[in-house]
This record gives C-alpha cells, sequence and structure tokens, in this order.
C-alpha cells in the first residue's frame, strides 16, 4: 500500500449471551480496546468493532465469542475506507 494510505475498517455484530451472564458479560466487552456496546436488550448486545485490518476485527469477534456465557456472536456489517495521511507503522489499536 503506498505509503501515508492506510484503510480502516469498522464492524457491527450482534452478541447473544445467557441472560444470567449479561451484567458481567457486557462489563468484558465494555472492557476491551476497539469494541462499543451500543445497546442491550433481553440478552442481545449490539456492539461496533473497529481497527486497521478485517483480521484485528474477526480477532476481537473470536475473543468476544470465547468469552463464557457468550451463546453466539456475529458480524453484522462491515466497511472499511482508505485513509489519507495516517501513518500506521505496524500498530494493532486505533488510539
Amino acid at each position: 500500500m503506498p505509503e501515508g494510505k492506510q484503510r480502516y475498517h469498522v464492524s457491527s455484530a450482534v452478541i447473544v449471551v445467557r441472560p444470567q451472564d449479561e451484567d458481567r458479560v457486557l462489563r468484558q466487552i465494555s472492557a476491551m480496546s476497539n469494541v462499543e456496546v451500543h445497546g442491550v436488550q433481553d440478552g442481545k448486545m449490539v456492539v461496533v468493532i473497529d481497527g486497521y485490518s478485517s483480521g484485528q476485527l474477526g480477532e476481537a469477534l473470536s475473543t468476544i465469542s470465547a468469552i463464557d456465557g457468550v451463546v453466539a456472536a456475529n458480524m453484522v456489517f462491515e466497511h472499511s475506507e482508505e485513509l489519507e495521511g495516517i501513518a500506521h507503522e505496524g500498530r494493532t489499536d486505533a488510539a
């Protein structure tokens, strides 16, 4: 990729959790880098995951899937855009 050009990826996902584990799972997901919880209702969570590659998004989704109490974690949508003037230099986070 040409120097100074970087792609940025954003994905939404729906997470299904056992009702008795909802609060604990919410705390764990909320503590993750590059993951934001946007809604919780009846054992379902809508999250947004962002990062510099599809692999980074997939890794976050896999981490969420492995949390005890998570029944399903499904990516719903992914979008990426080319950003200009952003130096990536091997970063793995969006901070």
